[in-house]
């Protein structure tokens, strides 16, 4: 008789489950404002991967809506306050390229190299990224030098260079203890080129138990 109660209890969880499952899965063809609604209620609860799923019915069922933009800027804003830097510049690039406008993506390239900035709070990691935000930033003061946002860049350029600085370093030396002398001179040379070469820099603190993996 307990093992049967306890069959009878397993059959309706499954059974429970599987409802649940059913009726999760029969959400669709809902207006606009609802999966808007539930991209902000669930960001509002740190469920950020149950935001992305409505944003991706909102996006297929509604493919003018004007909530979209909003819900692009949104989102890439919360991914990036819990540094998923990809998925930010994901829905940074969806905005540029459905609703991308002279104004606009001025606006959204300073977010791009923002949200790439803050990538690098812990330093000498991703020199691919580094290059490529300096170069990004590099371009964004040639291409908008009027924009309220270039002072913001240029100060994000001046600390990027500055970690670029110390990245080389790191790199020279360990060119150098690893017996590799040519190479060390390649990163010499661009050093010396640079002009943050007599810049007298702070060393960065690393906490101990991440310095083995810097």
């Amino acid at each position: 008789m307990k093992y049967i109660k306890v069959l009878l209890i397993f059959v309706i969880l499954i059974v429970m489950s599987g409802c649940s499952a059913k009726k999760e899965r029969a959400i669709y063809d809902k207006p606009a404002i609802f999966w808007y609604q539930g991209i902000m209620k669930y960001i509002k609860n740190d469920n950020l991967e149950k935001a992305d799923d409505y944003y991706t019915s909102l996006s297929s069922e509604h493919v003018q809506s004007p909530l979209l933009q909003s819900a692009m800027l949104i989102l890439a804003t919360a991914h990036s306050q819990e540094e998923e830097y990809i998925l930010a510049n994901f829905y940074l690039d969806e905005y540029m390229q459905r609703f991308g406008d002279s104004d606009s993506i001025k606006y959204i390239k300073f977010l791009k190299i923002k949200t790439n900035f803050y990538a690098f709070a812990y330093p000498k990691r991703d020199q691919v990224l580094l290059n490529q935000t300096i170069k990004d930033a590099q371009n964004y003061i040639k291409e908008y030098p009027n924009s309220i946002y270039t002072p913001l860049v240029q100060t994000m350029l001046t600390k990027l260079s500055l970690a670029q600085k110390d990245m080389d370093l790191e790199i020279i030396s360990l060119y150098k203890r690893t017996g590799k002398p040519k190479a060390a001179k390649i990163y010499e040379e661009k050093l010396n080129k640079s002009w943050y070469k007599k810049v007298k820099m702070i060393q960065p603190d690393t906490a101990w138990y991440r310095e083995i993996f810097e």
